[in-house]
């Protein structure tokens, strides 16, 4: 299968950065995008709405719905999941995007902070994937993508912001742990994570620190997603996939055309060696 045309794709955090440009992939064969998101209205330091995602699904070639979720309330997650079943019939994949970022030590971390981390990152996560299970268990080629890194236990991952590095890496366990509960039902779990930094709004909270000449575009995501996803399930099922490497496999051997500056130094991202 090398195409999505007709699939049904619930994005978590798909109003903007890499969640829109995985809609924006997808749409291009003809899917059917949920983009599951908080924002409704025009954010005054971050742009983007559901509403505004949707319409650029839609003129991209695909089909839109636009639902209000917040991923650590099962109650919306529900509400959610069953628009998107009445409208397209059913839910083929689900990408967990919707993520939470605070780079601080631990007497830097405010609580609030560490809960809205592990809310969203931990927890929205595993309730996103078991809200969207029925479905997935009765599509023909079903997937759960999440954006998260591989989980490898070094000090150094840790050292600067604890309560982050375990929020991502909670995220990684669960696709760890669903590739094996799900395999004989077929579905499969992958995690995949940008081997650079891109260039997202999630910047402004480096501080200013990189700029974005020293990223890639989403796009490099997206790209890399629309291979995975295209993959038979049963075949393909927990891996922790970097971007570049899933595009060499299919064959990309020129990557400047992701970049934000072809001529800028690209640096790579947290937890990439």
């Amino acid at each position: 299968m090398s195409t999505l045309k007709g699939k049904t794709l619930f994005i978590t955090g798909a109003s903007r950065g890499i969640g829109k440009a995985i809609a924006l992939r997808a749409a291009r064969d003809g899917a059917n995008i949920v983009v599951a998101a908080k924002t409704v209205d025009a954010h005054s330091k971050l742009p983007g709405t559901i509403h505004s995602a949707a319409a650029e699904i839609e003129a991209a070639g695909g089909h839109a719905l636009a639902v209000v979720v917040d991923v650590r309330d099962e109650e919306s997650l529900a509400a959610g999941v069953a628009q998107a079943a009445e409208r397209f019939g059913g839910i083929d994949i689900v990408v967990n995007n919707a993520s939470a970022i605070n780079l601080t030590g631990t007497a830097d971390t405010a609580m609030k902070r560490f809960d809205l981390m592990m809310g969203v990152n931990v927890r929205g996560t595993f309730a996103t994937t078991q809200a969207c299970l029925p479905y997935l268990k009765q599509a023909a080629n079903p997937h759960i993508l999440t954006l998260s890194p591989p989980p490898e236990l070094k000090p150094h991952w840790f050292k600067n912001h604890t309560a982050y590095t375990i929020s991502k890496y909670g995220m990684s366990l669960c696709v760890l742990g669903w590739a094996a509960e799900f395999a004989e039902i077929g579905i499969a779990a992958n995690a995949l994570w940008p081997r650079t930094i891109i260039d997202t709004a999630a910047l402004a909270m480096l501080g200013g620190m990189i700029k974005p000449s020293n990223c890639r575009k989403p796009d490099i995501v997206a790209d890399a997603a629309h291979a995975i996803l295209t993959r038979p399930s049963r075949d393909c099922t927990g891996n922790f996939f970097l971007d570049d490497e899933v595009l060499r496999q299919q064959g990309v051997i020129d990557f400047s055309v992701y970049a934000v500056d072809p001529a800028g130094q690209i640096l790579p991202d947290l937890f990439v060696e």
